[in-house]
């Protein structure tokens, strides 16, 4: 039995449910036009975390929920499909969600990250950049980011873009940069 067996099992569950069925048509906007980056950490899981159910929101999960070169391709395909798509629609939501105790956080340690960047990785200088140790601070770089990013310039009026910071031990999400 492998690791993936039980979720196997879940999906056979899942599948007869038929709410599979109860999900946006292509091009896939989700029911709530929200599109959240989270960490992969699987103690930051959105269905558990936010109550998020299938269909409501697109999830771009990374390693410290960063905005990165990759994530803004992606949203300004979704953000394109929304306006050719979705044109009655009068905005678009990206909420950035950073926690404490992010993993990431190791990358601020020299001998870990060099080892990293020899292995393959991102440059010692990229490794670091995306350390999360102060989730409120780094989730305020990263809208910023978002905020900026030639290719939403212009779409950008028609986005809100917050940033929000989940703390480990009490379950809460902070709003740290509203939405906007």
């Amino acid at each position: 039995m492998s690791n993936f067996t039980p979720y196997l099992e879940r999906n056979r569950a899942f599948a007869a449910s038929g709410d599979q069925a109860d999900v946006p048509p292509i091009p896939f906007v989700p029911f709530q036009q929200l599109y959240l980056i989270t960490c992969i950490d699987p103690r930051v899981e959105p269905a558990a975390v936010l109550g998020a159910r299938l269909g409501e929101a697109i999830v771009a999960r990374n390693i410290g929920g960063r905005v990165t070169p990759a994530i803004i391709k992606d949203l300004a395909w979704i953000v394109h499909l929304h306006e050719n798509k979705t044109p009655d629609a009068d905005w678009f939501e990206i909420a950035v969600i950073h926690h404490t105790d992010c993993g990431t956080g190791l990358l601020a340690d020299d001998e870990l990250r060099a080892g990293y960047a020899a292995r393959g990785g991102w440059d010692e200088r990229t490794s670091l950049e995306m350390a999360v140790l102060e989730p409120s601070q780094t989730v305020q770089q990263d809208v910023a980011k978002l905020r900026s990013a030639p290719e939403l310039a212009s779409s950008i009026s028609d986005i809100k873009v917050g940033g929000y910071a989940y703390d480990l031990a009490t379950g809460k999400i902070t709003t740290v940069v509203q939405p906007g």
